[in-house]
Order: structure tokens, then sequence, then C-alpha cells
């Protein structure tokens, strides 16, 4: 039996895939600067590694014969592929398809992809562009009737995306505009990207904004600079190639899933490797800043150090970083914005890196210079206490090994929650640290009041008892009734990091935990 002609429809059919939205639509997506989702995916996997699923899917015509008369393939492009020799699951959006609107979106094959990666415990990538299968206000029109959110006819799955985020590393990179359902999928990630000047994000777009009055374009209402700082994302790229790279560092320090452990990497770097340049990076005077991402490339594996939300929350720095190619989370303060003080959107920072943390089983790296809670009027109209508060219960929640290295600053009820308490954690000081219930500066002239208001010389008054308090809180007197563990110079802490980084490494478990990261 002869089956050309059936093969012969197949390889029509696959052709047609190919041809995405038309060559019209493909010309206009190029002369927007953006690639078309089939090179992206070509661009981010390992050559040659892409399995294709549901490449026939779309909306196709018939004449009276039965013979094929048309055909529009659906907005979404997915499969399997590699990304540096391994395994995930990829899916992209094809604005050349209406926009990646709903009207072109068959439900099931955009929600494959996640159901993919959850049962087979695989990373997902999400290249997003439009509504990502959101609605348009011809859906109406197409449909015959109006979608009610939520309904049953209209399960956006986000239950699906949900469920991932607390089971395999998802990463999101907004490659055009994105908005609605595509803009809840791209903040549903453990990390996310806009492409700078191309990429924006929104619930709603400037046309639907202009009708509450606030005329804007789209880099005014959500492109990457407005998304950064507020949170929105994690990271603005360069450039469509500089976001896949972003994604596949991002990856590389990350399980499969939550039921493996993350992989160690090379170790490239000497563990006993001390820069004595670290013993003078802090100044004496308190009032003077210095470079805490000088610290961090100092003591982590050379050139490791991957931040995240660089824009957010800007007095605490995370990312992730390796150690003796153990790859761990690492927070620290940065004295360049409000001295290393916990703004409330460096608290919900906190929260969401230990989240991610505890749901891969990174240890955490903490280097504190923290003099409390941001105080004033700002502080209270952010409800600064209730998100330092939602910050401390993250931290002592959390089970993963733990790490903190005392840079200089400890204060007030901030200051105390530089680890968890209750459990083991490994801690040491700087000798340049200083620490206490909050700092004397401002507090001697309440406390002693009475001393200043008889006092001959109220000046010289207060100089003596700054420095008879100044003795007193010495680090050292501290240590002394071992209510710190160590104190030690600058730079022995890189031997000392990696030898916590060798002793976490057994520690950590694979498998669920007791809650999942939310977005």
């Amino acid at each position: 039996m002869d089956w050309q002609d059936e093969l012969d429809e197949l390889r029509r059919r696959e052709a047609l895939a190919q041809k995405l939205g038309g060559e019209d639509k493909i010309e206009r997506q190029h002369n927007g600067g953006r690639l078309t989702v089939r090179e992206r995916i070509n661009e981010i996997l390992d050559p040659g590694s892409f399995q294709e699923i549901g490449g026939l899917a779309g909306a196709y015509s018939y004449d009276d014969e039965g013979n094929l008369t048309s055909h529009s393939p659906t907005n979404c492009v997915m499969g399997r592929g590699m990304v540096d020799g391994r395994a995930v699951v990829i899916s992209g959006d094809d604005f050349t398809v209406r926009g990646g609107s709903a009207d072109a979106t068959i439900k099931e094959k955009a929600q494959y992809p996640e159901v993919m990666a959850n049962e087979l415990r695989l990373p997902i990538i999400r290249l997003i562009e439009g509504s990502g299968g959101g609605g348009s206000v011809k859906t109406i029109e197409t449909k015959g009737r109006a979608n009610l959110p939520g309904g049953y006819g209209s399960s956006s799955g986000f239950n699906l995306l949900a469920e991932n985020m607390a089971t395999v590393p998802v990463v999101g990179l907004g490659l055009g505009s994105v908005a609605g359902l595509g803009a809840a999928r791209l903040a549903a990630s453990h990390y996310s990207v806009l492409v700078k000047d191309i990429g924006a994000m929104f619930v709603a777009g400037p046309p639907v904004v202009k009708h509450i009055g606030e005329d804007l374009d789209k880099q005014e209402l959500g492109g990457h600079a407005i998304q950064t700082a507020a949170g929105g994302v994690d990271h603005a790229a360069e450039s469509e190639e500089d976001a896949f790279e972003c994604a596949r560092r991002f990856l590389s320090y990350l399980p499969p899933s939550i039921h493996q452990l993350p992989p160690r990497g090379e170790q490239v770097d000497d563990v006993n490797r001390q820069d004595e340049k670290l013993d003078s990076i802090v100044p004496k005077n308190t009032r003077k800043v210095y470079r805490m991402r000088k610290i961090i490339d100092a003591l982590v594996d050379q050139d490791s150090f991957f931040e995240m939300g660089k824009m957010f929350g800007r007095s605490i720095i995370t990312g992730l970083a390796r150690l003796d190619g153990w790859p761990v989370m690492l927070m620290a303060s940065d004295p360049h914005f409000y001295g290393g003080a916990w703004t409330s959107d460096a608290c919900d920072k906190i929260i969401r890196f230990v989240d991610m943390a505890e749901t891969f089983h990174l240890p955490v790296i903490y280097l504190a210079d923290c003099p409390g809670f941001l105080v004033g009027g700002e502080a209270e109209r952010t409800g600064t206490i209730r998100h330092g508060v939602r910050a401390m219960t993250a931290i002592n929640q959390s089970t993963v090994p733990w790490c903190t290295i005392l840079v200089r600053n400890s204060f007030g009820v901030a200051g105390g929650a530089h680890r968890p308490v209750g459990r083991y954690s490994v801690r040491y000081a700087w000798y340049t640290a200083r620490w206490g219930s909050l700092p004397l500066e401002g507090g001697i002239e309440a406390a002693y009041r009475a001393d200043l208001d008889t006092a001959d010389d109220p000046e010289a008054k207060l100089q003596e008892i700054e420095e008879r308090l100044n003795r007193l809180r010495s680090p050292y007197r501290t240590a002394e009734v071992f209510w710190i563990e160590d104190i030690i110079e600058p730079h022995r802490t890189r031997p000392l990091l990696c030898d916590f980084a060798n002793l976490a490494a057994p520690l950590r478990t694979p498998g669920p935990v007791s809650f999942g990261m939310r977005p």
C-alpha cells in the first residue's frame, strides 16, 4: 500500500505551520526589531534540540469536497528542548497570529506545556508577547458571547502557573508588549526579564488606560524602567539575545525541579583565596558608605554572582552565586540606599528571595549591614513594619542552611533578623561590625536628657557619655559572653564561606517544602 498521499499531506501541513501568521506579519515583526517565535526558540535552545508538540494545531477551512482551502496556526509554539545540555519545556507566543489574543488560542495547547513541565519535573521557559492567550474585545463577536473571568469555559490555567512556582524553575521573558494574562504569566516566574525599549508590561495597555484619563505610551506606562523599579520584573536586557543568555545563566544555578538538588558547578576558583583589600573596605567613619558589590565579587567564585531585582528594594542586594562550585542564594545590604535600612520594598524582596531559596533547597549567605527598619513618614505610609514582620517570618520559617557575615551595622528589630532563630546557623562578624538595640547617634540625647540638662558643659558631657558607651559596645565585649560566635578579619571570609558551602551540601533534602513560592 502506498502512503505517499498521506506523507505529502503531512509535509504540507508542517510547511503551513512554519509560515506563522504570514510573510507580511513576519516582516512587521522584524521591522519592529523583534524575532519571530520560532527564531526565538532556535536562539535560546541548544542547536537541533527542539522537539515541537502540537505544530499541526490551528484553524483550518475546507471546501465542499473536503479539500483544505485556508489555514491559520495557533498563536502558541511549544515543546521540549535542551539548554546547555539540560532538558527544558519551552512555550512561545506567536504575535504574528492575532497578536497573541484568545481568538487564535487553543486553550488546551496553551496549557499543555505547563502540565508537561510540572509532571515531567522540568524547568519551563515562557517567551511572552501580547496578551499571552488572553482576551480581546473582538472575542465577544468571534465567540458570540462574553467570557466570564474565572468561569468554567474561560479558565486561564492560573492554578497551573501557581503549582509550577512551587515545583519547577520558571523563566518569563517579555519580548514585546505584554498585557493582561500575558503580564500575569510573566509575573508568575522565578526570574523575569523585559527587553529594553521593546518590552513593556501592563495590566492593560495605553488605549485602555487612556479612557481613565492617562495618556501614556507603552514605555511610560510599563517599560523596563517602570517595571524593574516597581519589582514587576527582575531585569532589563539589552536585546533578545541578552535575555536568552540571562535565562540560560539563571537556570544553571537551579535543579530541574524541587525533587532534585541544585547541581555543583566547576571548581575553578581557589577556596583559600584571600583579598586583603577587604580589611580596609569599610570606612571607620560610619557616615561614609562603601561598595557592597565589590565585597560580593571578592568573596564568591570568580564572575559567579548573578544579581536579581537590582532596581527594586535597593537597600537589599539579592542574587545567586557559587562557592567552591556550589550554588547559593546571596543577600547583602547596600548602604548606598537608606544606609541599608529595610524599606517595605526591600522586605518584599527579602520574602521572595527566601521563598526561592527554600523552594529549591539553596543555602543562604547574608552579608548584613542593617541599621534597622526605615523610619519616618515614608516608612509609616508604606506599612514598613507589616512588610518587615512578614520578611522576618519568612527568614525564621526557612529550613535551608544559613550563614551570616555581620559586615557593619546590626541594630533594632530588622538588624536582629539577620538569621533564623531557634536553629543552628553559621555566623561571623567582621571587626568592623557594631550592634545594639539602636544606634547611639541620636539616642544619647533622649536617654541622658537629665544629665545633659544639668551639666555645666552639655557638649562636653555628651562627648564623655558617647566615649564611655562606645567602649562598652565594643564587639569584643559581646564575644566575651558568646553572644557572637567569632570575630574575624575580613580577608579570611571566603575560605570560611566555602567551608560553609561544603558543609551545607549534604544537609539539603530534595522534595516539596511546607509552603510553595508565591509570585
